[in-house]
């Protein structure tokens, strides 16, 4: 384990509000979104829960900033998706990710 000095992390969890056809007609914008945000190095992992009700990202970074991005998601824009973003403050990790904070 790795201590690292305290980073602002937030999780967006997405929740589904739409049928899965209906959210499956943005997934194509919805997945460059995920790629744009990974190679900007705002959003470090991004998958479906399990059962498919939405979607959990893991981005660094503070609430608000966050919340602006993820507003941005083609699920949210396009109303077939909410997102609730819970932040908190990353003080350890384990040493195989550690050094990508």
């Amino acid at each position: 384990m790795v201590a690292r000095p305290m980073q602002p992390m937030c999780l967006a969890m997405l929740s589904y509000v739409k049928p899965l056809e209906d959210v499956d007609v943005h997934r194509e914008a919805h997945v460059a979104w995920i790629k744009a945000a990974m190679d900007e190095g705002l959003m470090l992992l991004a998958g479906r829960r399990n059962p498919p009700t939405g979607g959990v990202l893991l981005f660094r970074g503070e609430a608000d900033a966050v919340r602006a991005v993820a507003e941005t998601d083609p699920f949210v824009v396009n109303g077939v998706a909410t997102v609730e973003i819970v932040a908190f403050t990353m003080t350890l990790a384990m040493d195989q990710i550690g050094d990508l904070f």
